[in-house]
């Protein structure tokens, strides 16, 4: 069932009645100094968490925003941060890309029912759904194309320049923009979504999207430090007031030009991201004209059209941004991440209040969720009641057993996520535990139906459905497919033996080298020597930037030689085993250990290979 292209009159009654905020708002007066208090909170919290610094601003009902800075800019140089420092935000840039896209449509240049191959027919699309259910605009925005998210070298790349033509991202084979779920149907986020998003401007408006963008969207919002266009800290895209990114311990490291900027090429300023959170939370009008409609304001932050949306789940994605239910607060949010930096967007339109947050410091242990919690506090907004238990559906125990995320957040980590993301969920008459292999459980109560809420949220979160016989499980923001369990007793079962064949084959290797037994005729000599190979490149990767782990270097190409030499090294060992068995000196128990070893390991490697994983070709991740 494809989504209603316009919110219900009682939406747009309920949407005006929320949002009718002065467009006089994006002029409002910004008080430059954040409160005492939040500072030295802040202060203190950077310096627990190893962040180099932040800014942040604050929107308030009466249509005030405040700004606020602390901690460094720059790390080596001990240089202070400012309240006007420019911050890239990464993924936070696509609720501005949104906008620019509903603008076109506002303009009736395009249209939210647009299929993508219409504008780019040159694509090579491979949806199964295509005569039913094509690829549209408003599947982009939403993520719900069922394309892939991100491919490794498009993410980890030095190859591309600030100009590369957006259409070499998509140069990766057929298989690339394979459609894994039925468009509308499913929410899986999409970097290569808003890729395709900035080729749409492109096309549409004949200019490149950044032009169009700063000129078209940024501008008439007042957003006047902030900019679509790649800069960095160093080089001939120096920009002096934007900060240096970090890493863990302080480790710079200046911006580099990506292949799917559109999905994550912004820099902008704390006042700019408060005039933006202004406009959300509008009317959609500038300077008392229409700008973008108010239809498609209403739809920014409403889920519709998904599976799980028509199940009754209110948690989900809009057009430009996600429902957040944290700390008993329901707002609407983008967070964002780039090259050494981290962002979060939220907007509380029923109480006319915001917040933006962004640090020039990527850490994967920081706790960033603090700062969020110190912000929802300084903007007091009121907390919600969580939703009363209700009665479950009586079916509730069918949906026991194991799940596997669908579709897979990547599509050549499929294998990795159907071994290691799945998660088991389990109902004890009372509650549903959802017990995830990697994380916490989690106890889901019942609030009627097959609506549920987790513990730590205000609001149902999480539903159950059964699509074409299949028990589905999602929280508006990913889904997941009940797994036979013989599939995965299968899956398990080959990894198990296969590291433990190729444990044998190292550790026994190992000993009969240190003994001067393992001769060239040994069954383990090649597989022993494969497996060794494998640290070949690891002093190749130790020198070389992580940004260009998905390129063509001396390190991937060892690791692409070593890993597909590793299955050719084992079934060698084990014709080996075939070729002398039966003699006399084969006829010990090592031998049939050293059998068993190797077919273990190779069932393993040829698992991996069937998967896409063997050879490890980094470049066609």
């Amino acid at each position: 069932m494809k989504a209603d292209p316009h919110p219900t009159l009682a939406a747009r009654a309920r949407f005006w009645l929320r949002r009718a905020v002065p467009t006089l708002l994006l002029c409002a007066t910004v008080a430059h100094a954040a409160s005492a208090p939040l500072d030295a909170e802040f202060a203190a919290g950077l310096k627990e968490e190893g962040l180099a610094g932040a800014v942040w601003s604050e929107v308030l009902p009466d249509g005030t925003v405040k700004v606020g800075a602390s901690g460094l800019r720059d790390a080596a140089k001990k240089i202070p941060m400012q309240a006007d420092t420019r911050m890239q935000v990464g993924s936070v840039g696509k609720v501005a890309l949104a906008l620019g896209v509903l603008r076109l449509v506002s303009e009736d240049r395009l249209t939210l029912d647009t299929p993508l191959q219409q504008v780019l027919p040159e694509l090579a699309l491979k949806n199964p759904w295509q005569a039913s259910d094509p690829v549209r605009i408003r599947h982009l925005l939403a993520h719900t194309s069922g394309l892939d998210n991100v491919r490794f070298w498009q993410a980890f790349s030095l190859n591309p320049a600030p100009d590369t033509p957006l259409a070499e991202a998509f140069d990766g084979g057929r298989n690339l923009l394979r459609v894994r779920a039925r468009p509308g149907s499913r929410y899986a986020y999409s970097n290569m979504g808003y890729g395709l998003l900035g080729m749409v401007i492109e096309k549409v408006t004949g200019q490149p999207y950044e032009r169009y963008l700063d000129a078209q969207l940024l501008q008439p919002l007042g957003m006047v430090g902030s900019t679509f266009a790649f800069v960095t800290q160093v080089g001939a895209q120096l920009d002096p007031r934007l900060a240096m990114g970090h890493f863990e311990h302080g480790v710079a490291q200046p911006a580099v030009p990506q292949y799917l900027r559109p999905a994550a090429q912004f820099t902008t300023t704390a006042a700019d991201m408060g005039k933006l959170a202004q406009f959300l939370m509008g009317d959609g009008k500038l300077q008392g004209k229409r700008f973008i409609d108010l239809a498609l304001m209403g739809a920014l932050s409403e889920p519709a059209g998904t599976d799980a949306a028509q199940a009754g789940l209110a948690t989900g994605h809009g057009l430009a941004l996600a429902v957040r239910d944290r700390h008993n607060v329901v707002g609407a949010c983008h967070p964002g991440t780039a090259v050494g930096f981290r962002a979060m967007l939220c907007i509380y339109p029923e109480q006319d209040s915001a917040f933006f947050v962004a640090f020039n410091t990527d850490a994967e242990q920081a706790d960033y969720e603090r700062f969020n919690r110190l912000l929802l506090r300084d903007l007091e907004l009121p907390l919600r009641a969580p939703a009363p238990q209700g009665t479950p559906a009586p079916t509730v125990e069918n949906w026991q057993g194991v799940y596997v995320p669908s579709p897979s957040p990547m599509a050549s980590m499929a294998w990795v996520d159907a071994v290691f993301g799945f998660t088991r969920l389990k109902w004890d008459g009372e509650s549903l535990f959802l017990i995830p292999f990697q994380g916490e459980p989690k106890e889901l109560e019942p609030v009627g139906g097959l609506l549920f809420r987790a513990s730590d949220r205000s609001t149902p979160s999480h539903v159950l459905m059964q699509e074409d016989g299949k028990h589905v499980l999602s929280d508006g923001l990913r889904s997941y497919e009940r797994a036979s369990m013989l599939r995965m007793l299968v899956l398990w079962g080959s990894l198990a033996l296969g590291v433990a064949g190729l444990l044998y084959v190292l550790l026994v290797g190992v000993w009969r080298a240190a003994l001067r037994s393992l001769g060239r005729g040994d069954h383990l000599f090649a597989p022993l020597l494969s497996l060794l190979a494998l640290l070949l490149p690891l002093p190749f990767f130790y020198f070389q930037s992580y940004l260009c782990l998905g390129d063509v270097t001396i390190a991937s190409v060892l690791l692409a030689l070593a890993t597909g030499a590793l299955p050719l090294a084992t079934a060698f060992g084990l014709a080996r085993c075939w070729r002398s068995r039966g003699t006399a000196a084969e006829a010990g128990s090592w031998a049939k250990w050293d059998w068993v070893a190797l077919l273990a390991a190779l069932q393993l490697l040829l698992v991996l290979a069937w998967w896409g994983l063997l050879p490890l070709r980094l470049w066609q991740l």
